[in-house]
């Protein structure tokens, strides 16, 4: 059943493919070679990647071999998903029903799509669905506290006195859990998960002023919602408080250096 959640994130999605491909796309594809190996992802194994995005993790993944499907709610993202994997079998599907039998991969994998999905516990179990027995899962989402690169942008935007709106529903506290190491994985052992591990990968993200402000800008992701819900003065006053805020992370040559952290949980179905 879709929430309420679910609905603004497929608003939110709607026609923004090129704009992540220029902004955060290589950010969230840190991940992904050890997302691969903690699923087991190699030389014909069935693969699904879910919210595959620009196609990152289902490109390694037929690098490797495997026999790649890849799923995304938004069809542009699938549009550049296809260019990335053109081996992959590249479908239209959303959490948390996924068009396809039980037991039909031998791994499945989720990079930071569970930070978009209106009841996680539900997704989970359809992941484990999805797997064979003795099959694994791999997922990840991002950690809470922010890493201090990660939270850059929300600073920029309370500097400036704003805060969410109210059309952009924050998920439902009967659905949330912990974003912690320990949170994750009992999150994994409650869809039915075995041998459950969890832990935090740490990197430095380096980019530049322009890129990292043109996701926002052009409103991709909450963040991106936030700052173009409000008006040209406002939106003027956070990229100030957002070009003062980078001069804690300037490197050389003008560079950004933003330190992030993401959970990485995978377990046994």
């Amino acid at each position: 059943m879709r929430t309420a959640f679910d609905d603004s994130e497929r608003r939110a999605w709607a026609g923004q493919a090129d704009a992540y491909a220029q902004s955060f796309a290589k950010l969230c594809a840190y991940p992904v070679p050890v997302l691969l190996d903690a699923a087991g992802v190699r030389e014909g194994v069935r693969v699904l990647d879910v919210g595959t995005g620009t196609g990152a993790a289902a490109a390694l993944a037929c690098e490797r071999g495997a026999k790649v499907t890849a799923v995304d709610a938004e069809p542009g993202m699938l549009g550049r998903a296809a260019l990335a994997a053109p081996e992959a079998e590249v479908r239209l599907a959303a959490l948390p029903a996924l068009p396809f039998a039980a037991d039909e991969f031998d791994a499945v994998v989720g990079n930071f799509v569970l930070n978009h999905v209106g009841q996680p516990r539900e997704a989970l179990r359809e992941l484990r669905r999805v797997t064979r027995p003795g099959g694994r899962i791999a997922v990840t989402i991002w950690a809470v506290p922010a890493a201090a690169g990660q939270a850059l942008l929300g600073r920029a935007v309370q500097g400036a006195g704003v805060t969410r709106p109210a059309h952009l529903p924050a998920l439902a506290p009967e659905d949330d859990f912990l974003r912690t190491e320990q949170g994750f994985a009992a999150l994994l052992g409650e869809a039915g998960l075995t041998d459950v591990v969890c832990g935090t990968l740490t990197w430095d993200h380096q980019t530049t002023i322009d890129e990292w402000w043109s996701g926002p800008a052009a409103g991709v992701a909450t963040i991106g919602q936030i700052v173009t819900s409000q008006g040209p003065v406002v939106i003027a006053e956070i990229k100030n408080h957002f070009k003062s805020l980078c001069e804690e992370f300037a490197g050389p040559g003008g560079v950004l250096v933003l330190p992030h952290a993401a959970l990485m949980a995978h377990g046994q179905a």
